[in-house]
């Protein structure tokens, strides 16, 4: 069952900082109400601020992405994995390292305007909260895979969907 209780425990004396950081991202994950919206905002925010004020080449916006894409998961699966246990919640809802994971995969083939960061966005969200299959099934992995490989395949089902769109928009 997946407990994705926002309630946030104070980490124990025991805690490990920097899993709790990276899991709650620097603390977006700690916003209420909805901290995987939060932490999918934050996402949103830094992509935005790098792709509008320091305006990369397209590919330069792609490999940064996708650079944030792999140091998130690196750091990111082992964090959830701590933090899960240490706050004893199997999915803790203010671990968002995932949301920030699966919205950059989302962000892939956006070009860099606010209409294209919107719909990526939103797209995202709606596969994160439905699940659609085999979204939902991904959590079963163990740990802190779980935690975070469902919301990488929302990310891919926001992207595809969004890259659809793009064609229109």
């Amino acid at each position: 069952m997946n407990d994705r209780s926002s309630a946030t425990p104070a980490p124990n004396k025991k805690a490990t900082r920097w899993a709790w950081t990276v899991a709650t991202f620097f603390g977006a994950g700690l916003g209420k109400p909805g901290p995987g919206t939060w932490g999918s905002v934050a996402a949103v925010l830094i992509w935005a601020a790098i792709a509008w004020l320091l305006h990369p080449a397209p590919l330069t916006l792609l490999l940064l992405l996708l650079a944030g894409i792999a140091l998130t998961l690196l750091f990111g699966i082992p964090a959830a994995t701590i933090v899960a246990r240490e706050s004893g919640r199997k999915d803790p809802g203010f671990v968002v390292i995932d949301e920030v994971a699966g919205q950059w995969i989302a962000l892939l083939g956006s070009h860099a305007n606010w209409r294209h960061a919107l719909i990526a966005l939103v797209l995202f969200r709606l596969f994160d909260i439905s699940k659609p299959f085999p979204v939902r099934q991904l959590e079963r992995l163990p740990e802190g895979w779980g935690i975070v490989f469902d919301d990488v395949a929302a990310g891919l089902y926001a992207l595809g969907v969004a890259s659809l769109l793009h064609v229109w928009i």
